[in-house]
């Protein structure tokens, strides 16, 4: 791959990188942005094969694990209202023991859950039909590291965000697609959604078909239309939303993974969290909760904790649902912009796309990325644990579109 230095200008601001010559795969869009501006974003490749509609930075797209930080600002939301606790058991809130077999005496709290190090693993199917219970899922052995009390060692495990869901429904009362709208959505003006079934038409229309490297799809292929059922049907194939019941079920809406938004969306939320927590003339989150969320709660230091979700060395710092990238720290490669600067934020990765939101605070910038048709083996990048696709995304300059 051919990399070039160029001096990339970020909505003012100038700074040297390695720039990749081409991103990857089938679509990608990147978005720079500063606390007060967005650059004009890069847009290439299709959102739709089979239609040949261009890709821009305002389709939204399946953003796969930049979910969790989503989540993260919801849950805050509550704990600013004095709805949530994160250090209280979340069996209080559930109504039901939520316990490490092993570990039976050893409280699980939010902030773990958040930050990775309640012991659970992906051991478990996490998407769950709309007719399964997560307290009966939990109850499967598999679910649980065996070997590590909850509290301590971080192992990435998407099962933590449905049972975070299910705590949010509990305190609530409200279902949990609707109550990110409430929380996060709406009040930051975004076009997004949770699984599809609280955006509109005009939204859905312009979703992103995520492809494999072969060009097969599969997610969003639904011809701009509604998908007949917004979440995992039941197990006898029903989809009957009147079904739901609060904390029942935190898997439905996909809170690891599911949010369709746009790049552009993606970076309004970049830039709320560059400001402290605020939105314009108001405040959103208070800037010690914005701290307490990009804060690492757990650095890697070679025994305490698994490194990446998929590729070892990809997360060697990690807080309430973000990563702080460039550890420095032996067996970790997570130096994406190649800078050696401490970017925060978080990546995704799943259905062949690879995805990013990543601020530098202390510089005010930031970018918003995601890639399609990136296959699972895809080749690292030299140095990095992170593709070629997203490194070539991450660093490479705004231009025009094309």
């Amino acid at each position: 791959m051919r990399i070039a230095a160029r001096l990339l200008i970020v909505a003012g601001s100038l700074l040297a990188v390695p720039l990749t010559a081409e991103p990857m795969g089938f679509a990608t869009v990147r978005l720079a942005f500063t606390k007060q501006a967005l650059a004009k974003p890069t847009s290439r490749g299709v959102a739709d094969r089979s239609t040949g509609r261009r890709v821009t930075a305002d389709d939204p797209v399946r953003i796969a694990s930049i979910s969790k930080l989503v989540v993260a600002i919801g849950v805050l939301r509550l704990v600013e209202e004095g709805r949530l606790d994160l250090d209280a058991d979340v069996s209080t809130y559930l109504g039901w023991p939520l316990r490490n077999p092993a570990f039976p005496d050893r409280a699980i709290s939010l902030r773990m859950l958040l930050s990775h190090r309640a012991s659970l693993v992906d051991g478990i199917d996490y998407a769950l039909p709309l007719d399964q219970s997560l307290r009966t899922a939990l109850g499967d052995p598999a679910a649980w590291d065996r070997d590590h009390a909850p509290g301590g060692y971080f192992r990435y495990a998407n099962i933590n965000f449905p049972i975070v869901a299910s705590v949010m429904e509990r305190a609530t009362g409200e279902r949990f697609d609707r109550l990110m709208q409430r929380l996060v959505l709406r009040p930051l003006d975004l076009r997004a959604c949770f699984n599809w079934a609280s955006c509109d038409h005009a939204t859905i229309a312009g979703a992103v078909t995520l492809y494999d490297a072969s060009g097969k799809a599969v997610r969003d292929d639904d011809g701009g239309l509604r998908p007949a059922c917004p979440v995992v049907p039941a197990r006898d194939g029903g989809c009957d939303l009147n079904r739901w019941q609060p904390g029942a079920n935190g898997a439905l809406f996909s809170p690891q993974g599911g949010l369709r938004i746009s790049a552009r969306d993606l970076a309004r939320i970049g830039q709320m969290l560059l400001k402290g927590g605020r939105v314009g003339g108001r405040r959103f989150l208070q800037p010690a909760s914005v701290d307490l969320m990009l804060r690492p709660l757990w650095i890697y230091d070679g025994s305490n904790g698994v490194t990446g979700e998929t590729t070892p060395g990809s997360i060697c710092r990690y807080g309430l649902a973000s990563q702080t990238l460039s550890t420095g720290v032996a067996g970790c490669a997570d130096d994406l912009f190649g800078d050696g600067r401490p970017w925060v934020g978080h990546a995704g990765e799943a259905y062949g796309l690879r995805s990013g939101l990543w601020i530098d605070r202390e510089r005010g910038r930031g970018v918003a990325y995601f890639v399609t048709g990136v296959a699972d083996d895809a080749p690292l990048a030299p140095g990095t644990a992170f593709t070629q696709a997203e490194v070539a995304a991450a660093r490479a300059a705004p231009e025009a579109n094309r």
